[in-house]
């Protein structure tokens, strides 16, 4: 793995390399990193109850993340008896194309593994909505957009998304502590799917919107 050294990485990220991508192809494991960085330090058992794992298969994947430099034993926590462990970064980044194509069958397994998480927690946040505080409630947008666009146009909308959303306060321990009240953890999914399949339109939609486009709560 690389630390971040380069414009396009962000202060507190790990860029994957070979050895990286290949232990982060697991979902059990890209969800452990999850559950380190979301809710801090932790232990084996903890973290199989949040999964609905049994302890050895926490402990199994603790241990490989731990080899690859992911997560460390938090020794300020830890003693004879239990062991905890802490993430090493706050983000993990693939950026880099070469690897990809070195490694197609690690990267494909590691994206799925990271759509899956998405997935999860999109439905917990779901399963948790109506029981949330109105103002919360209402910050909640699931939409989508149909663009049409050349790939150049593509990586400037990621760029400028990206741009974005780094203007605002990153959920740090740091950050935490200085944050305004009544701040709260938001999670931020953003995806650029390719459909190349896709035909071109050949009349304008009945909606002024837009098929699928807009928010759907």
């Amino acid at each position: 793995m690389k630390r971040p050294d380069g414009p396009n990485l962000e202060e507190g990220s790990v860029l994957l390399d070979a050895k990286g991508l290949r232990a982060m192809a697991h979902p059990v494991r890209v969800q452990l990193v999850g559950l380190l960085r979301k809710y801090g330090p932790s232990t084996a058992t903890r973290l199989a109850e949040r999964l609905g794992v049994n302890s050895g298969t926490a402990s199994y994947h603790l241990r490989q993340l731990g080899a690859a430099g992911f997560v460390e034993e938090d020794a300020e926590r830890g003693n004879a008896r239990e062991r905890w462990w802490c993430s090493v970064h706050q983000m993990t980044e693939l950026n880099d194309r070469e690897l990809a194509d070195r490694e197609p069958e690690a990267t494909l397994a590691f994206l799925q593994s990271v759509a899956t998480t998405h997935t999860l927690r999109t439905q917990q946040t779901l399963n948790e909505l109506q029981t949330m505080p109105r103002a919360w409630r209402n910050t909640f947008d699931m939409s989508d957009w149909a663009l049409r666009l050349t790939p150049e146009e593509a990586v400037a909308l990621r760029q400028e998304l990206r741009a974005v959303i780094s203007r605002y306060r990153r959920d740090t321990p740091e950050a935490a502590a200085s944050a305004p009240e009544g701040a709260e953890r938001v999670g931020i999914i953003t995806q650029i799917l390719p459909e190349l399949d896709a035909p071109a339109a050949t009349s304008l939609p009945s909606s002024p919107h837009g098929e699928g486009e807009g928010p759907t709560s």
